[in-house]
């Protein structure tokens, strides 16, 4: 039974979409063998939240997954806006989905995402992909049902890429998540702050809070399902609340959750540094469940970049925000994302930058070169600087955070570390160490033991340290809250 249901969609809207449902599932149920679906997945983890869901509902309709797409009468490729590399890949693996559909016309193809949501893509994909069956943007998911039928049933090819979702929250959506101990868990949608290099806000919308009973249901769901290391997901979960007009922010809602009884780690992403606050450290040094896991971009060191990407904040005044988190949290395990090349970047410009990465010292960096996006303010500004020097820069950066994120894996060894083992570790290398599994702070851990099983919480001794893993033996089990 779906439990689907929305505080602004009109219930005749939900109801016509479990028609849908129920009408493409007594025609699968017809046929001899069920049919196969197959879901690709570009970009951030709300991509693939919302991947769970376009299969939950398939799985509904009487679709079993499959891993060969070659197999597959429906393929979904859920896609990403926020770099040109993973648009030239999507469209890359599209040329071989289309081809099959040389051999199998029926089958359907379908795109998703942000990156069909802008009109230029959406142009490309009439034009140079005619085999292409349905494309429909990110406010539009919840009617991928009704979509779906209307191709079944004869219908041109369908492009539902417009519209604003207009505070749409859809609940009770069925979700297929893939088999461990990991759950995605959105608690907001879209974005309110229009970094000039980002297309996210143009293409997901303004912000939308979950309400907190939502959440908090969805969350005791997930603790009695098993699953042991749920995420908490949003563009800017900071902002959390903050349309809802009920008094409850980001770190009430976290205490909130903390509350639900069960062995289980707590984490989220994204976090903006200019709505960070001391409140919200408190609250997970405060919490059993709460992770000591930060991730908090700061993308360049200069004030004068800061300003030009619309960032809201300073490099000092983010400097001292994870001074403060670290005095609440001194196990606290921090990452962030960095952007090079921006347009009108100077050298002294990155020298500030690297400032910050010496500085912060982070235990994990994710580093682009500033890619183009068109419809941002970004793309019109002027570039003056060479690309061989954006890419020294880079490389620069990269070895000064090499040498940093060795001294931080070196801090662990011979210490004793709590880790949830969610897998099997993989090469003849590591072949001692059987099993991996990720710490509080989300740090990659090969571990050695007896008895280990996925999703047990093991206590682990670490013997030696790499730059991309940690490796440790078992010396105990249990859960530590």
């Amino acid at each position: 039974m779906i439990d689907f249901t929305s505080r602004q969609i009109p219930k005749a809207d939900i109801a016509h979409q479990l028609d849908c449902i129920e009408q493409i599932h007594r025609r699968n149920a017809l046929r001899p063998e069920p049919p196969h679906f197959y879901c690709q997945t570009f970009g951030c983890q709300q991509n693939e939240a919302d991947t769970e869901r376009i299969a939950g509902m398939l799985a509904e309709m009487g679709y079993v997954r499959t891993q060969d797409a070659a197999e597959a009468d429906v393929i979904v490729v859920n896609t990403c806006a926020v770099r040109e590399h993973a648009e030239k890949r999507v469209f890359g693996i599209m040329g071989q989905y289309t081809h099959i559909k040389e051999t199998r016309p029926d089958v359907t193809i379908c795109m998703c995402g942000c990156m069909v949501q802008q009109e230029h893509i959406a142009e490309k994909i009439k034009k140079s992909y005619p085999r292409v069956d349905i494309v429909f943007g990110t406010h539009m998911l919840w009617r991928f049902p009704e979509l779906l039928l209307r191709r079944l049933n004869g219908s041109k090819r369908i492009f539902e890429i417009s519209g604003d979702p207009k505070g749409e929250i859809a609940e009770g959506l069925p979700v297929q998540r893939d088999a461990g101990c990991h759950a995605w868990l959105s608690i907001m949608y879209g974005c309110n702050n229009f970094c000039t290099y980002c297309i996210v806000p143009y293409v997901r919308g303004r912000e939308r809070s979950r309400q907190p009973e939502d959440i908090e249901a969805e969350l005791r769901q997930l603790v009695a399902d098993g699953y042991k290391d749920i995420t908490l997901l949003g563009q800017n979960v900071n902002s959390y609340g903050k349309d809802l007009g009920i008094g409850m922010d980001f770190a009430d809602l976290l205490t909130r959750l903390d509350a639900v009884p069960g062995e289980y780690r707590l984490r989220f992403m994204t976090s903006h540094p200019k709505d960070a606050s001391e409140k919200l450290f408190a609250a997970m040094a405060e919490g059993k469940h709460i992770c000591h896991q930060l991730h908090l971009p700061f993308q360049s060191g200069s004030d004068a970049v800061l300003k030009k990407m619309n960032r809201g904040y300073t490099k000092e005044g983010y400097l001292a925000l994870i001074e403060q988190a670290r005095r609440y949290m001194p196990d606290l395990v921090l990452s962030s994302d960095i952007i090079v090349g921006f347009p009108g970047e100077t050298e002294e410009d990155f020298q500030g930058t690297l400032d910050v990465v010496r500085r912060g010292q982070y235990d994990l960096l994710y580093t682009f070169l500033y890619s183009k996006r068109s419809g941002t303010p970004a793309a019109e500004m002027p570039d003056n600087t060479p690309a061989e020097d954006k890419q020294d820069r880079f490389n620069r950066l990269l070895q000064t955070q090499e040498s940093i994120n060795q001294q931080r894996q070196d801090a662990y060894q011979d210490r004793k570390l709590s880790v949830l083992i969610d897998g099997l570790s993989n090469g003849k290398q590591e072949s001692e160490y059987t099993h991996c599994g990720r710490t509080d702070g989300g740090l990659l851990v090969l571990v050695r033991g007896e008895d280990l099983h996925i999703g047990d919480f093991v206590d682990v001794e670490i013997e030696r340290t790499s730059l991309r893993a940690l490796y440790g033996r078992e010396i105990g089990k249990g859960y530590h809250g």
